[in-house]
Parts: structure tokens; sequence; C-alpha cells
């Protein structure tokens, strides 16, 4: 009785250590089967993000030549390079989609994770999405585009770039200045190539005993002389201010845009000459010592003095 006592404990035994050993087996070719699955789709889903790259890279390139085939786009690298933009961004976001639904993650599900976020992920990024959206509004409202001459708040510079989140400008010095899209939509925009012609405004100043009419036909003169002035409309100047010591008077002379710099200076030099040249004073700032209170105290001071004329 012992003996059948002890045998079926034995028994017992081997059968629960069978049934132990069969259900590690089983776990064990659950967890290969899991792990194999797990390789492949992670395999497929980096093969799918590098299908992603390459087919941004490409989706952009079609999109450039594309475009770059239209009128309205060909002669606006502004429009082009954002619709470009837009693109890559289009591709890699659906490239992203593709990648979580291979690794296992329901698209419902990560639209209910975006949903849930949405108001966290806008707080926490307010700042980018309204340069986004500056962006866009600084596109259909085209103030400016690529390659004119802008000042917003005191920076000027030659429009580079216009991207999703800045604009990229680069100014005389070739300094790379990059402004929020934000910021330029909140500002005032000066486009200083906007229109094909520009008004050269230049100030001089003489002597109150000067032939007025005569200065002012010396500096029209100088404006109608010059290869770069337009004709239309023609040089004016005119007395614009009667200041402390000398009269001032305004040179205005129209040119092209891009002959803005130069024939300013050109013609600051040479209405400078001409004005020498037919003997009209420029006053200058004088310092000379003015007598005050006890004997031999003097008091710098600076007066505008003219040279005497010629009799």
């Amino acid at each position: 009785m012992l003996s059948n006592s002890l045998t079926e404990t034995v028994t017992q035994a081997v059968a629960a250590g069978e049934k132990a050993v069969a259900v590690d087996t089983a776990m064990i070719a659950k967890l290969t089967d899991m792990a194999g699955d797990f390789a492949i789709n992670l395999s497929i889903a980096m093969l799918i993000l590098v299908a992603t790259v390459f087919a941004a890279k490409w989706a952009s390139r079609a999109t450039r030549t594309a475009l770059g085939r239209v009128r309205g786009f060909r002669h606006d690298p502004t429009v082009l390079s954002f619709a470009v933009q837009v693109v890559r961004v289009l591709v890699y976001v659906i490239g992203f989609i593709a990648v979580l639904q291979r690794l296992g993650v329901q698209t419902t599900s990560i639209i209910a994770v975006l949903g849930a976020a949405s108001l966290a992920v806008g707080l926490a990024l307010q700042g980018t999405l309204s340069n986004v959206a500056a962006g866009v509004l600084l596109l259909i409202l085209r103030p400016y585009k690529v390659g004119d001459v802008i000042d917003i708040g005191g920076v000027s510079g030659s429009v580079q770039r216009l991207d999703l989140f800045v604009t990229q400008m680069s100014n005389a010095n070739n300094h790379k200045i990059v402004v929020p899209n934000s910021k330029v939509l909140g500002d005032v925009i000066l486009n200083l190539s906007g229109q094909t012609t520009r008004r050269v405004e230049i100030n001089f100043t003489v002597g109150y005993g000067e032939d007025l009419a005569r200065t002012r036909q010396v500096l029209c003169d100088v404006a109608a002389g010059h290869d770069k002035v337009l004709g239309d409309p023609l040089p004016w100047s005119g007395v614009t201010g009667l200041l402390d010591s000398a009269v001032q008077v305004t040179l205005h002379a129209w040119v092209n845009s891009g002959d803005w710099w130069q024939t300013q200076a050109d013609l600051m030099q040479a209405g400078k000459e001409a004005l020498d040249a037919a003997g009209i004073e420029i006053p200058f700032p004088h310092q000379v010592a003015v007598p005050y209170g006890d004997e031999g105290d003097t008091l710098p001071t600076v007066v505008t003095v003219q040279r005497p004329k010629e009799p």
C-alpha cells in the first residue's frame, strides 16, 4: 500500500513536471514568435523610414521642377520654396504614420492621442505655430519676395529665403539675419525695392545771405547731369527749412531702385562740389571762446559762422 502511494506521488510529480515543461515550451515558442514578428516589423518600419526620406527628397525635386514650369511660380522663388517645403513636410508626416502603424500603433489611437494632446501642444508651441501661421499669411499677402530689400523694425537686408518659421535676410555687410515670421507680420515692413523707381532726397544748407534761386538751379543742374537720374519726373530743388544759422535746400531726384545707393552718394558729392565752385557758402560750426563772469573767464561755445563775402 505504501508502494502504491509512493508510485502515485511520483506519477503526479512527473505529470506536473511534464505540464510545466509544456507550458514553458509554449511560452518560449510564443515569445520567439513575438520577437520574430517584432524584428520583422521593425525592419520593415526602418525601410519605410528610409523610403520616406528618399521620397521626401524626390517629391521636393519633382514639385520644384513642376512648379518651375508654371509662369506664376517661375519668377517667384518665394512661393516656389514655400510650396516645396509644404510637400516635404506632408511626405514626412505620411511616412511617420506608416511607421507607427507597422509597429502596431493604430491610426485611431494616433488620432485620439493627438486630439488629447492638442491643447498641451498648442500651448507649448504657440510661438512656433504662430510663426507657421504668419508664414502662410506672408505668402498670401505677399508684402515682399525673395530678392527684395526690406526693413523690419529698423533691421534692413535683402530677403534670401522665406521658410515656414523664419525669414532669412542678408545685409550690406553680408551678415545673415533671421527674423521669426510672427515678428515680421506684427511689425512695420518697409519694402525698399518693392517699386521700380525710388526718390533720392538730399538736404543741403547754405547761408542766409546766399542767392537761393541760384542755389536751387545749381543743384537741379547737378541732378540733371547724372546719367542715372530719370527725366520723368524732373529733378526738383526747393527751400525746406529755415534753421538757426542756415537755410536748408532739399534736392529730389528719381532713379531706378537698383541705382539708388550709388546715385545718392554721387549727387551728395557733386552737389557739394558744385556749390563750392559757384561760390555758395555752406556754413559749418566753429568753436569760439565767449567771455563771461569775472574778467578772464571764458566759456567755449559752438556757433555757425560764414566766411565774409568778397566785395
